[in-house]
């Protein structure tokens, strides 16, 4: 019977142990661009509170996915 099942339901040749599962990929990368953001906002809100001027931020580059 198991037989039967690796026949019907193979791994995928790439499928590797040590290899991240996609989802951990989307959420490590939602936490990198959190960040960034958050980043973003305490540099302007510092800025502002001291009263300079800030330059509007460069549009950020969303990578296809």
């Amino acid at each position: 019977m198991r037989e039967l099942s690796r026949r019907a339901f193979p791994e995928p040749d790439g499928a590797a142990d040590d290899a991240p599962a996609p989802i951990e990929q989307a959420r490590v990368q939602r936490r990198h661009q959190a960040a960034a953001t958050e980043a973003a906002v305490l540099r302007r809100a510092f800025a502002e509170r001291a009263g300079r001027t800030v330059p509007p931020a460069a549009p950020a580059l969303r990578q296809a996915g």
